[in-house]
């Protein structure tokens, strides 16, 4: 199964880089349920996220672009319908999200 980088986010951690594979069983590991995606064309990514989060009562995680996440959350690029390497360094990702 293909990996890809991608950025991660828990609530009360930072974010951090790694490598994930993209299959639907993994992805909805790491976020605990089914999965929900948040498209964001300008930042050319999409945000993977549990799509119950706020009805399991799931901590918070973070806001990016004025859209609030809980639980655990996963980044990618996006080229179309197919996920992709995130297209963002982790330094410039931060500033993106919290500037």
């Amino acid at each position: 199964m293909e990996r890809l980088k991608c950025f991660l986010k828990r609530p009360d951690t930072d974010w951090y880089a790694t490598n994930c594979s993209t299959s639907l069983g993994n992805l909805q590991r790491i976020v605990g349920g089914n999965i929900e995606t948040v498209t964001f064309p300008d930042l050319g990514v999409v945000v993977i996220c549990n799509e119950e989060g706020r009805l399991r009562g799931l901590p918070y995680c973070c806001t990016i672009r004025g859209v609030s996440f809980v639980g655990d959350i996963m980044v990618y690029g996006i080229d179309g319908e197919n996920l992709t390497d995130v297209p963002h360094k982790l330094r410039e990702w931060k500033e993106l999200v919290n500037g």
